[in-house]
């Protein structure tokens, strides 16, 4: 409670939250007794049931009728094997810092910031990395189908951002986060980095999504981030046998991948989070690569074009 500023109404619901306490902490040591590959720690969300922590802050919203840039896919190139070992955005200045979408399941609305702040960076018309506005998605992609802090897709919110006159998204200083939806505010004449078009990955391909990663730079992707051993992820190559590959809830961005030096060898996606740097490795994960689409990490990717 010191530590995370946590403050409780009752009496009653403080002993309801210190047996969701204990319950967890059971949780994460039987975890670390054991050999998973990696590690989990109790953290800000240790008072959180598994359910609750999914409902508030896992709003990824799949839409099968939204499928926007069905005809525009990325597929990899015949018997694609990557060129390099690792490929990291970050040490090309690509990736801005970690933020934290706070209690509000706007996932969605930090994956495509990522992938458009990367993309306007790499591209010939941006140079500058530029914070862009996750509220500006929140507050006006509702026509595109996205429900703010209720969840979204990032594919809508890519079409938001390519129907504006501009074609282009705020700057994070002019349209600031707040963690709740608010009314539209967007100013056409402060956007931090404009867009064309947008491609989806090849579904469930994990070579075309390392593809993407290598040719392009950081994508948006879809996982399933349900299980207790994601809400207390701390460090190593996160794989769950319980994922799903198909029912996913959470968005975030991949920005790029490599392999583990140890004896072990193990291949990961390099994946930045919305959950601020007291989460996981400084706000990151590395997640399994080439271990049959684990956590569905392959299934629903995209990436926007200046």
């Amino acid at each position: 409670m010191n530590l995370h500023g946590k403050k409780y109404e009752s009496k009653q619901e403080y002993n309801y939250r210190f047996a969701v306490y204990k319950h967890n902490l059971a949780f994460v040591e039987n975890h670390n007794r054991q050999s998973h590959g990696f590690t989990v720690a109790m953290n800000k969300f240790g008072d959180l049931t598994n359910l609750e922590f999914a409902s508030i802050y896992n709003g990824l919203r799949v839409n099968a009728t939204q499928n926007f840039a069905k005809k525009n896919i990325h597929v990899a190139p015949l018997g694609y094997i990557p060129t390099t070992d690792t490929v990291d955005w970050r040490t090309k200045g690509a990736v801005t810092g970690v933020k934290n979408q706070g209690q509000c399941g706007s996932c969605w609305a930090f994956s495509t910031t990522g992938s458009v702040e990367g993309a306007w960076k790499l591209s010939s018309k941006g140079g500058a990395l530029v914070s862009s506005s996750e509220q500006q998605l929140v507050d006006c992609s509702s026509d595109q189908g996205n429900m703010g802090c209720d969840g979204g897709l990032m594919d809508s919110a890519f079409q938001y951002i390519i129907t504006r006159s501009t074609k282009g998204i705020d700057t994070e200083d002019s349209y600031p986060y707040t963690a709740e939806d608010g009314d539209c505010a967007a100013d056409s004449g402060k956007f931090a980095s404009t867009i064309s078009s947008f491609k989806d990955v090849q579904a469930q391909s994990e070579p075309a999504l390392q593809s993407a990663i290598q040719s392009i730079g950081p994508v948006s992707v879809a996982i399933d981030a349900s299980q207790s051993s994601f809400q207390f992820y701390s460090a190593g190559v996160y794989y769950e046998k319980y994922c799903s590959p198909t029912q996913l809830d959470h968005g975030v961005l991949a920005v790029g991948f490599g392999t583990t030096d140890d004896s072990a060898k193990k291949d990961y996606y390099i994946v930045k989070n919305s959950w601020g740097t007291d989460w996981g490795m400084q706000g990151y994960i590395l997640m399994s690569r080439n271990k049959q689409n684990n956590c569905g990490i392959a299934t629903m990717s995209s990436y926007p074009i200046v």
